[in-house]
């Protein structure tokens, strides 16, 4: 009686093991915990140094956002209410910093409850919830790092992010509205993350924008304050905001001609992205109107 006893607790025992100690069991989750350095093999121009102003290459754009960048001026950036505006979630990824995840967990019940994530620059903290809840009504506050709901995909973690206040796409004005969404994804291969971003706006995207960054795991790197002071920079008129008029930027045309581009391809639209857009665009003559080197944009 004993010996049968013991035998069925043996195998229980073994059991538990088997389903929750060892490792690569079914149903497995990543765990992306640790201090993580971004590479920048991949559009270094862009993200070290900063796109150029007038650079809309490849992205899918509205009218509205193309518009707005136009008008857009980079000494906005001087103001102080600008200056310690961290980059939201939607672009953060591609900005500088080390980036520490760590996992939250419930004492008792040991599962997981969240993912937080924090980048170095500017101190962009986000919460990724990984208990189910639901995301907020539609009135609920807007943030730079909005409200995000993850889930696993096998080993990958998808979170969807919403309330996300007006942002940006690229750093040389392209806008993001309030009504952005985004999906991002976080593969590890070892020591190597791999973060997808598809970023989707009603207002100023045509269709979902993709990007990808990569990140390897440092066992010595750290994550530094980042605390930030505003003053004024320019001495301005009061109430001044630096801009543009339309058709008045005198800087939409440098991109162009340092590459030797013609000017409606820099312009964007989803078109642009396509391989076969500059063989269409070498066998269509310009219109009269449409000069693709230095006047208008390749579409309307």
């Amino acid at each position: 009686m004993y010996g049968t006893i013991r035998s069925r607790w043996l195998v229980r025992t073994l059991l538990f093991a088997a389903l929750v100690l060892l490792p690569g069991r079914a149903g497995a989750q990543m765990n992306f915990a640790g201090v993580w350095v971004p590479l920048f093999s991949e559009d270094v121009d862009e993200r070290i140094p900063g796109p150029a102003v007038g650079d809309y290459l490849g992205l899918p754009i509205t009218d509205a956002a193309r518009m707005r960048a136009d008008t857009w001026d980079a000494s906005l950036l001087t103001l102080p209410e600008h200056q310690c505006i961290p980059h939201p979630s939607a672009y953060g990824f591609r900005g500088i910093g080390n980036l520490r995840i760590w996992n939250v967990v419930d004492d008792q019940t040991q599962k997981l409850i969240a993912i937080n994530t924090q980048i170095q620059w500017m101190e962009q903290k986000r919460r990724i919830w990984m208990d189910g809840r639901p995301h907020p009504p539609a009135w609920a506050a807007h943030t730079w790092q909005g409200f995000s709901a993850g889930r696993w995909e096998g080993e990958t973690l998808v979170v969807t992010t919403t309330h996300l206040k007006a942002g940006w796409i690229r750093r040389n004005g392209l806008p993001l509205s309030d009504m952005a969404t985004m999906e991002d994804r976080f593969i590890r291969h070892g020591d190597l993350l791999t973060h997808v971003s598809i970023v989707s706006d009603p207002f100023y995207l045509t269709e979902p924008l993709v990007k990808t960054n990569g990140f390897r795991k440092s066992l010595t790197a750290q994550v530094l304050p980042y605390p930030c002071e505003s003053v004024d920079e320019v001495v301005r008129e009061a109430g001044s905001v630096p801009h543009h008029l339309p058709g008045q930027n005198p800087f939409l045309h440098e991109f162009a001609d340092r590459f030797h581009l013609p000017f409606g391809a820099t312009r964007g639209g989803a078109e642009t992205a396509d391989p076969n857009y500059l063989r269409q665009l070498a066998d269509s003559p310009a219109s009269p109107g449409r000069d693709l080197h230095r006047g208008g944009h390749a579409h309307s």
